[in-house]
């Protein structure tokens, strides 16, 4: 399975970013797809994820401001992000599994390269 990341960039407090990631071979055995990220000097962490089914689960620092979609047709899944705060900053990584079970965690998972989203202040 192949994850390509897009949609990061530079943006100011309080604005909006769109981040796609498209997966592609072996995609039937994936379940659940969504994105962690990592700061400088902090460790990866959970963003939102999102089953085959669309059961969705969000880290409490964007419930509210962050929405996850998938698109099962196009191998697609999305991250709508609002009201962005300079915490957000980091790395945000797009992720796959075959399992929601400690998905992101296991060596089984698959991952983007990552794209870079920076909010300033």
């Amino acid at each position: 399975v192949q994850l390509v990341e897009s949609g990061g960039g530079l943006v100011q407090a309080g604005g909006s970013l769109r981040l796609s990631c498209a997966a592609s071979g072996s995609i039937t055995s994936i379940n659940v797809m969504g994105w962690w990220r990592q700061a400088s000097g902090k460790q990866r962490e959970l963003v939102a994820g999102i089953t085959s089914g669309g059961n969705i689960d969000y880290v409490d620092s964007v419930r509210g401001r962050f929405t996850i979609s998938r698109d099962n047709a196009k191998n697609t899944v999305y991250l709508q992000m609002n009201s962005l705060k300079p915490e957000d900053t980091a790395v945000y990584y797009c992720a796959a599994a075959s399992s929601p079970k400690g998905w992101g965690t296991t060596r089984d998972d698959y991952w983007g390269q990552g794209t870079q989203v920076t909010v300033s202040s």
